[in-house]
Parts: C-alpha cells; sequence; structure tokens
C-alpha cells in the first residue's frame, strides 16, 4: 500500500467515525516528530499494538479486501498468566461496502463484534477441524445472548446495534452491505502478530510504498519512531 493511500483512509476513518458519535483517544492523533519525543510513560501504547492498523491484507485492493481497525484498548498475553492488568481488548473497525474481511479464526481470542451503524454486517461460518481446515458441522454461535444453530457455511446478517459472539477456533469471514459500517469489537487480549490464522495465506501488515510522510503512525511504524522500548 503507498503511504498516501494510508493517509487518506486515516482523514476518511476518522471524519466518519466522529460522525458517528464516537471519538478516537489523543494519540491517535501525535505526529511522526511528537512520538519522537514520547518516553517511557507511552511504552504501553506500543507493547500492547494499540493505535491505527490499517490492511489490504496482501491483495494490492483495499477497497475489495482490507480493513480498517483502531485498537482502544489492549493487554498483553502475559497478563492472563497473572490476573493482573488488562485482561481484555477493544477496537473499532470500518467496513467499507462489500469489502470483504478473508477467512480466519483466532487460537486465543474471543471476541463480541458489535455493528455500531452504518450498513450492514454479513458474517460467514465455519467450524475448523483439528487440522484447522474447514468443517462441515454445525455452527452453534451467539447473537446478543440469544444462541442459534446455524448449517457450515451459512451467513449471519447483524443490523445496527446487533452482535455476534465469536468463540476461538471458529472460521469467520465478513463484509458490509447496504454502505460503509463502523464495528465495535471487544475481546480477550488480542496479538495479531500471533493469533490470527487465516484459511488461504494473506499478508496481514501491508508493506508500505513510502511516497509522503506518515500523517499518523501505524502501530507497525512505532519501531522506526518511539526509541524509548
Amino acid at each position: 500500500m503507498k503511504r498516501s493511500q494510508i493517509n487518506a483512509i486515516m482523514r476518511s476513518a476518522e471524519e466518519f467515525i466522529r460522525g458517528r458519535g464516537f471519538y478516537l483517544p489523543p494519540f491517535a492523533f501525535w505526529t511522526p516528530g511528537q512520538w519522537r519525543a514520547r518516553g517511557r510513560e507511552s511504552a504501553e501504547i506500543v507493547n500492547n499494538q494499540l493505535g491505527w492498523d490499517i490492511t489490504d491484507f496482501g491483495s494490492g485492493d483495499f477497497d475489495r479486501v482490507g480493513l480498517f481497525m483502531f485498537t482502544i484498548r489492549n493487554g498483553i498475553p502475559e497478563n492472563w498468566k497473572t490476573l493482573k492488568g488488562k485482561l481484555y481488548a477493544e477496537k473499532i473497525l470500518i467496513v467499507q461496502d462489500r469489502q470483504i474481511t478473508p477467512m480466519h479464526f483466532h487460537w486465543s481470542k474471543a471476541e463480541d463484534i458489535i455493528n455500531r451503524g452504518g450498513g450492514r454486517l454479513a458474517v460467514q461460518l465455519f467450524n475448523s477441524t483439528s487440522d484447522d481446515s474447514l468443517a462441515d458441522t454445525q455452527v452453534e454461535v451467539s447473537t446478543d445472548g440469544v444462541a442459534r444453530t446455524l448449517k457450515a457455511g451459512d451467513i449471519i446478517r447483524l443490523e445496527p446495534g446487533e452482535s455476534i459472539t465469536l468463540p476461538t477456533r471458529l472460521y469467520h469471514k465478513f463484509w458490509a452491505e447496504g454502505g460503509k459500517l463502523l464495528l465495535g469489537e471487544v475481546s480477550l487480549v488480542n496479538d495479531d502478530r500471533t493469533d490470527n490464522r487465516f484459511l488461504e495465506p494473506v499478508g496481514r501488515f501491508p508493506a508500505i510504498e513510502e511516497d509522503e510522510p506518515p500523517l499518523y503512525l501505524l502501530y507497525a511504524d512505532y519501531s522506526r519512531y518511539y526509541g524509548a522500548n
């Protein structure tokens, strides 16, 4: 992805999020220069992968296959060993109309995905087999506390205000219908570097062509600008 495209997505996302009555935290808008001046007081943002996350999953076509995410709060996996610190994560996501997030599951993270407004969320579901393929068995899932039984590959559609709980190892693929969509995600601690199992190989973190300076930093950029680790 070109940095100019990422910068444009950031500008559009901030406007869309604010237009729906949601506001990003102050660190979202720190410039690269401000990041260089930050000290150890900001280490949690870096270590816990907070902030901007934009990917085309290696597709080269963000509008067709891609996802915007901003991680607002998160712990680290070690917190579950001590039961101290944050044991949870929260993200805000934007899905363009018909934009696909490829089929995947999480080894450790259970999550609630909430339609916060805009279009309709479509989610296709499969159980996973012991060798991490798609199973042909019935899927048991909860939407807003209501248990549902589905056939393998069925699609659930969620209107604004509705949500789905996705347990670990449940394959899911999703997209928006009827317009751009704001999603909330509430989950266990999230480590995107290790906890995603995609059915088909993807590029989770895009290679970036630096055709202009960053507007704000992706969390994958922190190591280049923040020196207090």
